[in-house]
């Protein structure tokens, strides 16, 4: 009985697999752009962007599929878009001697992002202040301090807002 119902069952789930992955949403993930008056930002926003997909891809991988581009056949595209609003270089010495630990002497910034459909209607749209991890984050070649704590925040954000389930 076990060895005729197998059979049928493996079936079933190598047919349900691609399937399911035709169900998820495509992400496009743009550069982000810098606010005219935040003045020397010192990052690549390419290289923030390609961070900012690998990170999606592994924390929301079961939400959407990341892609480069859009597609026409899918049925439904995200697309992020998002603007550095304000940034804040911080203080090793601060940070080290006086803040001890707190946020006080972190690099931060305050990043605008959000999600527009095929249509370019906003379906999410999130504003947060991101900081640099204290002890843990080594300086990123060409990305900085702020790379992970950016992506984090982003992936962080687009799973709780549960787009696929819409």
């Amino acid at each position: 009985m076990f060895k005729r119902i197998i059979l049928p069952v493996f079936v079933a789930v190598l047919v349900l697999i691609p399937a399911r992955a035709q169900d998820k949403p495509g992400l496009v993930v743009h550069a982000f752009t810098v606010a005219s008056d935040v003045k020397n930002w010192p990052y690549d926003l390419n290289q923030l962007q390609a961070h900012t997909i690998t990170v999606v891809k592994a924390k929301n991988e079961a939400q959407f599929n990341v892609v480069s581009d859009a597609s026409p056949s899918q049925a439904r595209v995200y697309i992020l878009d998002g603007e550095v609003l304000e940034w804040h270089k911080g203080n090793t010495a601060e940070r080290m001697l006086i803040a001890a630990g707190t946020v006080a002497g972190r690099e931060n910034a305050k990043i605008h992002f959000w999600l527009t459909d095929k249509d370019g209607k906003k379906v999410f749209e999130q504003t947060e202040t991101i900081r640099q991890e204290f002890m843990r984050n080594r300086h990123e070649k060409n990305v900085g301090m702020l790379a992970k704590p950016f992506a984090d925040k982003i992936a962080d954000r687009l799973k709780e807002a549960n787009l696929a389930a819409q």
